[in-house]
């Protein structure tokens, strides 16, 4: 009787330590993914900003011509 509790002991030992293990590389794993995710979102943010400015644009127009216009008026 004594070895059985002895050994449902270990595997109860067993699976918490396990789970806290588990828990720990997937908590890890998460905050991975989620870092990735941010820095990738900035940087398709970033391009897509980038080529809506661009010379020859229909924005980079616009801003070229407010700002002649703002210089006219601030003479």
């Amino acid at each position: 009787m004594g070895k059985a509790i002895v050994f449902l002991l270990a595997v109860v030992g067993g699976v918490v330590v396990a789970s806290w293990v588990a828990h720990a590389l997937f908590g890890a794993f998460f905050y991975l993914v989620l870092t990735a995710a941010v820095v990738g979102g900035g940087l398709w943010l970033y391009g897509r900003i980038k080529r809506e400015i661009a010379p020859g644009t229909r924005t980079q127009r616009r801003i070229e011509a407010a700002t002649k216009t703002y210089r006219m008026r601030n003479r």
